[in-house]
């Protein structure tokens, strides 16, 4: 049986993205900062806001993270920055303390209830999961009323404009779909040596962006050479019909 990526077809066109407004894009640094914040926020309030040491730490905890990842606190720190042009983090300065904090503006500029920030707060750190998967790791940060109200709470999320989650199908041998978010684009399936398979984060759409530009840029240099041999060609020619009345 072959990988199967394919997206529900409600509020969701074939790649993932929404057909009616445009849903701010992340990277994968991104996501997992921005998840760290909103799971932070609402599991340990106290160390919240976070400085920017405790947030690499968050993001490359061992738990609750699927991938595991091992950011510097350059990477983490460019991340937030980038955050901040999209107005989804913003910086903290306490009275009494030198080191700036962040926190995130997830609630605000996505128009997230606590609720719905719990199971956003799952997909940017673990990746897609099951009904089920949320139910029970969300509750943490938020106290579901039974697996019901969660699959109610992400079809609001995803029957909203722009559309915050979508469902993908489930992985080669297994029967339950997975819920994922919109903020980036959809994980692809990897299959491991041993039969299985694994979400894996989607490439960074820049790197596609540079290639187009780069073709394109190969594409005019070899316009511009052969006008510029064109011109040669008509200059020679020039120098011959002048000689004609010289």
């Amino acid at each position: 049986m072959e990988p199967d990526n394919t997206f529900s077809s409600e509020n969701t066109t074939a790649d993932g993205n929404d057909s009616a407004e445009e849903l701010v894009q992340l990277t994968f640094e991104e996501t997992r900062v921005l998840g760290s914040l909103i799971e932070k926020e609402l599991t340990t309030p106290e160390y919240y806001p976070m400085s920017l040491n405790g947030l690499v730490n968050a993001c490359n905890q061992k738990n609750n993270r699927l991938p595991k990842t091992n950011f510097s606190e350059d990477e983490v720190n460019h991340s937030i920055e980038q955050l901040r042009v999209k107005r989804l983090v913003h910086r903290v300065d306490l009275v009494g303390s030198r080191v700036p904090k962040f926190q995130h503006n997830a609630e605000k500029e996505l128009d997230l209830i606590k609720a719905e920030r719990a199971l956003i707060a799952e997909l940017l750190n673990r990746g897609p999961q099951t009904t089920g998967e949320l139910n029970n790791r969300a509750d943490r940060m938020f106290n579901f009323d039974g697996i019901q109200d969660v699959e109610d709470t992400l079809t609001d999320m995803m029957e909203r404009s722009p559309s915050l989650v979508g469902i993908m199908e489930a992985r080669p041998g297994q029967k339950e779909s997975r819920w994922f978010h919109k903020l980036a684009p959809p994980p692809k399936i990897e299959e491991l040596q041993d039969g299985s398979s694994v979400y894996v984060p989607a490439p960074d759409q820049r790197l596609d962006q540079l290639d187009t530009v780069l073709s394109e840029f190969k594409d005019l240099k070899e316009e511009v050479e052969a006008l510029r041999y064109q011109v040669r060609d008509l200059t020679s020619d020039f120098r011959e019909f002048r000689k004609q009345f010289e």
